[in-house]
C-alpha cells in the first residue's frame, strides 16, 4: 500500500466554510477515481500548536494508481478551483507500508 499525505496552510482570510467545501469536492474523489483504494481529509482539530491546516491521505495499491489519481482531470480540478490558490504553504510525502 502506497500512502499520499499532503497537507497545507491556507492563507490568510480562508474561511472554515471554504476548508468545508474543499473538503466535500475532495470526498467526491473517491467516487471518480477507481484507483483510490482509500482516502480521508480533513481540517486540523486544533488540539496541539503549530499544526497545518488541512490534510488529505490518499492510499494506492501502485505508483501507477498514484499517478492516475494524482493526474486525474478531476482531481486537478479541486486543486486548481478549491486548493492551489488559496495555500500558503503545501507539504506532501508519499510512503510505503
Amino acid at each position: 500500500m502506497i500512502r499520499h499525505v499532503a497537507m497545507f496552510r491556507w492563507k490568510d482570510g480562508v474561511t472554515a466554510e471554504h476548508a468545508e467545501h474543499t473538503a466535500a469536492a475532495l470526498r467526491a474523489l473517491p467516487a471518480v477515481i477507481p484507483e483510490l483504494a482509500g482516502y480521508h481529509v480533513g481540517r486540523d482539530l486544533g488540539i496541539s500548536q503549530g499544526n497545518f491546516d488541512f490534510c488529505v491521505v490518499a492510499e494506492v495499491h501502485s505508483v501507477e494508481a498514484f499517478e492516475a489519481y494524482r493526474d486525474h482531470p478531476q482531481h486537478q480540478a479541486v486543486l486548481n478551483d478549491f486548493i492551489a490558490p488559496h495555500i500558503a504553504e503545501r507539504v506532501a510525502v508519499q510512503f510505503s507500508s
